[in-house]
Parts: C-alpha cells; structure tokens; sequence
C-alpha cells in the first residue's frame, strides 16, 4: 500500500513490533498527528473471546470529553419531550423524525428514545443499526431518563461494542488534548471494558492488546499489562 509522505514521516521513529510504556505511546500520538485539523484519538482493543458467542458492549462518559459536538437525536412526546428539549437534543420527535430518516436524512451523531417510542424506532433498524445509531437498553439509549442520556452524550459519552473479530474500537479525546486528559480518558474507557468482562467465552489474557493511533496518524502498540494494572489501581 503506497503511503503518503505526511504519514511516512510519522513512522519514524516507531519500532515495528516494539510496545510502549502508556505515557511514551501517548506522546508519540500527540507528536504524529501533524494534519492540518485536530485528529482524534482513537484506541483499538483485541479481546480474548469467542466473537461469535460473545459480545462486549457499553457506554463510558470521559472525563475530559470527546471533543466534538455531538448532535443529539431523541424519539420523545409528552413530558419526556419537555425533558428532552431541556438537556439540549438537537432534534426531537416521533413519526416525523422517523420519516425523515426513511427518506435517507443522517444529519445526527447519536440517537436516544424513550421506551414508549420503541415502536416507532424499532422500525428503522436497518437504517440506524448498520450505522451504530440504533438505541438500546444496554447502552443507556434507551431509558425513561432521557434527560440524563442526553446530557451525557453531549457532554462526552462514547458508545462502543467488540466486532465480529473480538476487536473494540473507539475514539478518546483528541490529539489537542493534554497527554493527562488524554491518560485519564484511556484509562477510564478500559476500567469499564474490565468491568464487562464476560463470565464465559474468554480465551486467557481477557485483553491482548491495545493500539492507539491520531486519525491520520500509525498505530503506535501500548503495554496492555501497565494499562489494565493502572486501570484497576485507580478504580
């Protein structure tokens, strides 16, 4: 695969197979994205478990945020509604959003319902689910406290989910970030990826690895062992 020569630059220096202390990887992050935008940090995950019977999934709120702007989307009428439009959702509504949608409307970033409205949203689910929008019960998308949903995915919640190869993949902040806010984040991301750990389906070592990378930027390999140990210390 031919690389661009911005890229290139942002592998020297990087070992091939070598895995770095927590701190080092993170400065290397912030030292390669040399886009002219500000990248996000994003984080990989290989898990030890059975993909095809198991599935880590859940929400976790930065405690430094994500920094993007998200645009919420909430299926809610009535007081819900009121709620809703209180904790700052971008659009609200029922069948009209529903139809909008249908007609192939995407300008959102999350999607939050009451239970109530599951009957409407449950029939967008080829549309919202292959995209990652689809609500849940397991994510905290799906809830009477919709006011509190909302509040938190604007104010830096992150969703994420293994994939068919055991792998989990989000964002953390962004490379702007401070190395601190950046650490606090990662960390906290996998104090609840431990939390979710499944009964059964894990083969060994329940994490193998973590990558990090800036949007543009190489994927730098992190010490998954210092990781988990400073995690859990600080539970």
């Amino acid at each position: 695969m031919r690389r661009s020569k911005r890229y290139s630059q942002a592998q020297e220096g990087l070992k091939p197979n070598l895995i770095y202390k927590v701190d080092q990887a993170l400065n290397m992050l912030k030292e390669r994205a040399t886009a002219g935008f500000d990248e996000t940090a994003e984080v990989s995950f290989n898990l030890s478990i059975k993909p095809a019977q198991v599935v880590v999934r859940g929400t976790c709120k930065l405690p430094h945020g994500t920094g993007k702007t998200v645009r919420v989307l909430a299926f809610a009428k009535g007081e819900k509604y009121t709620e809703a439009e209180e904790a700052g959702a971008d659009y609200i509504g029922g069948e009209d959003l529903a139809e909008k949608i249908q007609n192939g409307w995407f300008e959102f970033d999350k999607v939050v319902a009451t239970p109530d409205m599951m009957g409407i949203v449950g029939k967008l689910g080829r549309l919202l689910g292959p995209r990652g929008l689809m609500p849940s019960p397991k994510t905290g998308t799906v809830t009477k406290d919709i006011g509190v949903a909302i509040s938190d995915l604007r104010s830096g919640m992150v969703e994420f989910r293994s994939d068919r190869y055991g792998i989990i993949h989000t964002i953390f902040g962004r490379a702007s970030f401070t190395p601190q806010a950046l650490r606090d984040n990662l960390l906290d991301i996998v104090k609840v990826i431990l939390e979710r750990r499944p009964t059964e389906g894990v083969k060994g070592k329940y994490i193998k690895k973590a990558t990090i990378s800036s949007t543009m930027g190489p994927g730098i390999s992190v010490d998954i062992d210092e990781l988990v140990n400073i995690a859990e210390e600080n539970v």
